[in-house]
């Protein structure tokens, strides 16, 4: 395909200023309901399992969603380039829906897996589109507005997500988890379908089958080997080596296809301009780190400090409002601070935070963490915008599907890492030290004591969290003797205390790495059209990148 009509195919879809606001709530409700559905059936699951039975399979609810959203990113990045946007997001929509639609009648936790695994499809076409949408509507400081309020409605999602969740559980059925996307999801497709333009491209388009295919399969190779590895099978099991072999092989020749391909759906020439490669270096270290306190601060507050799983998610909030607050004051103050200064205020923040959560201990009070990830909301927020802004105004019009994909996918790697990894320095750190300080005790413990002695024992190899969750448990701390739990207790805390700040220190490095990177991205200064040119700044293909 030729350049020129490559860049037919990449029109603006701007629209009249009558139909942006009903795009934008289409957008907007779109975007809330697909990153909810990350979080949201988390809280379902056990509702899930209780009725369905294939405990052994539960994971794999979770993991089917995040292989194929994961997945299909720079793929829809891609097609929305060739195509346009409104086929290709209305196409993701519709995909969501009926997936959810599948999942709410799953008669088996087979089939439900499988539905997940449709509407993960589905949520991977639309968390990108929102941004790109956003990136083809505005130039300058509106679309730095509304790229950090889209920033903000996906933090917000993390909170509302297992509270929504527990809710409709409780009140209703779990399957209803899933149906509440149809009717949300049917509206936010009628307000896109009319509101939104649609783009054809001339000539014959020319899709990239071997680049997706090499790159489906080293991702998924990838992603199953960080899922599955540590859990259901040892990291030297020949499965998860042949995963990682796999990976490699078919992500190298990903490589040399893209380098040939007309149309590439990612293309390696992309990773030769220092500004995409650090950009999105910064976001995949950011997010490897920042699951160190997403995933471990509601543990410390249970087990450490002994407040319900409820209360200890409420230790979340203050996080996210934070980040929602600051990811759109952060998408104005960029035009004047400029894009490395933000970018290393923003990491510096949030390692500042990652410092203070290696300082909690047993006497931490919920007011402290809570002011701790305040500081680590405020870092995140200052960040998280810019990763795509700056590279939709470093890209033209005719790359800003596969640039703004590319952000989303690489910060969701990171993540999968991130879970992984430090999931495995918890465990790690875990059964090393409970190995040297609670093994001797458990074998010092009187007869009536050795059922639960020889059932910790095994445990503290195999899973040492589930030493944790039941040694810390009230409900079970209630039913041993005081003389037992006073000795036991103690030393189980210590260790988890200690196996935390393992974790913490082990994100503080991710994060420092990214902030390094920062160092090296180039000291873009992004630049406001004149105000008295708005026709002309509604028409712009190429937003001004001043480099200092």
């Amino acid at each position: 395909m030729t350049e020129q009509t490559n860049s037919a195919a990449q029109e603006n879809d701007v629209n009249s200023g009558n139909k942006r606001g009903l795009l934008i709530i289409g957008l907007l409700i779109a975007m809330l309901f697909a990153a909810l559905d990350g979080t949201i059936v988390g809280t379902a699951m056990p509702t899930i399992i209780l009725e369905m039975g294939g405990l052994e399979l539960m994971a794999w609810v979770t993991t089917a969603y995040m292989l194929t959203s994961t997945t299909i990113v720079p793929i829809a990045g891609k097609l929305s380039d060739l195509f346009g946007r409104k086929i290709v997001y209305v196409s993701g929509l519709l995909i969501f829906i009926i997936g959810s639609a599948l999942c709410g009648v799953a008669g088996n936790i087979e089939q439900l897996i499988i539905y997940r695994a449709i509407q993960g499809l589905g949520g991977g076409i639309m968390m990108p589109m929102a941004m790109i949408i956003v990136g083809d509507l505005f130039t300058g400081k509106q679309r730095a507005k509304w790229q950090g309020i889209f920033a903000a409605v996906f933090g917000l999602s993390s909170v509302l997500g297992p509270q929504i969740g527990g809710w409709i559980v409780d009140a209703w059925d779990w399957r209803w988890v899933f149906y509440i996307n149809l009717p949300v999801g049917v509206i936010a497709t009628i307000f896109i379908a009319v509101s939104l333009s649609g783009k054809k491209s001339e000539g014959k388009v020319k899709f990239d089958w071997a680049g997706i295919f090499t790159m489906v399969v080293g991702v998924v190779s990838l992603l199953l080997a960080m899922s599955l590895g540590g859990n259901e099978f040892e990291w030297l099991s020949w499965q998860i080596i042949g995963m990682l072999v796999l990976a490699i092989a078919a992500l190298t020749v990903f490589v040399f296809v893209e380098a040939k391909a007309e149309e590439p759906v990612l293309p390696v020439k992309l990773f030769k301009d220092k500004t995409f490669t650090l950009i999105n270096s910064v976001g995949f270290f950011m997010s490897l780190g920042m699951f160190g306190a997403t995933m471990f601060v509601p543990l410390f507050m249970q087990w450490i400090v002994g407040i319900s799983a409820t209360a200890s998610g409420s230790i979340m909030i203050p996080m996210m409002v934070s980040m929602m607050l600051f990811s759109i004051i952060g998408g104005q103050i960029v035009y004047k601070l400029g894009v490395r200064a933000q970018l290393m205020i923003g990491m510096l923040i949030i390692a500042a935070a990652f410092f203070l959560l290696t300082l909690l201990d047993g006497s931490t009070t919920r007011l402290v963490a809570s002011s701790y990830m305040v500081v680590l909301g405020t870092g995140i927020g200052l960040v998280m915008p810019l990763l795509t802004l700056v590279l939709q105004d470093s890209y033209p019009k005719s790359q800003l599907g596969v640039v703004t994909s590319s952000s989303t996918f690489f910060r969701q790697i990171g993540a999968t890492f991130g879970m992984t990894l430090l999931g495995a320095v918890m465990n790690l750190q875990s059964s090393s030290a409970l190995k040297e300080k609670l093994t001797p005790m458990l074998g010092q413990l009187p007869e009536e004591a050795k059922q639960l002695a020889d059932q910790t024992a095994s445990t503290i190899e195999s899973n040492p969290q589930a030493v944790y969750s039941s040694l810390l448990d009230p409900s079970v701390l209630s039913q041993l003797p005081k003389e037992l739990t006073d000795k036991l207790v103690p030393v189980v805390k210590s260790t988890l205390i200690g196996s935390l700040h393992a974790v913490f220190w082990v994100g503080l490095l991710f994060i420092a790495i990214g902030t390094v990177l920062a160092l090296f991205v180039r000291n873009m200064k992004l630049i406001q059209p004149a105000k008295e040119d708005k026709e002309a700044v509604a028409a712009a293909s190429e937003p001004q990148l001043n480099h200092i």
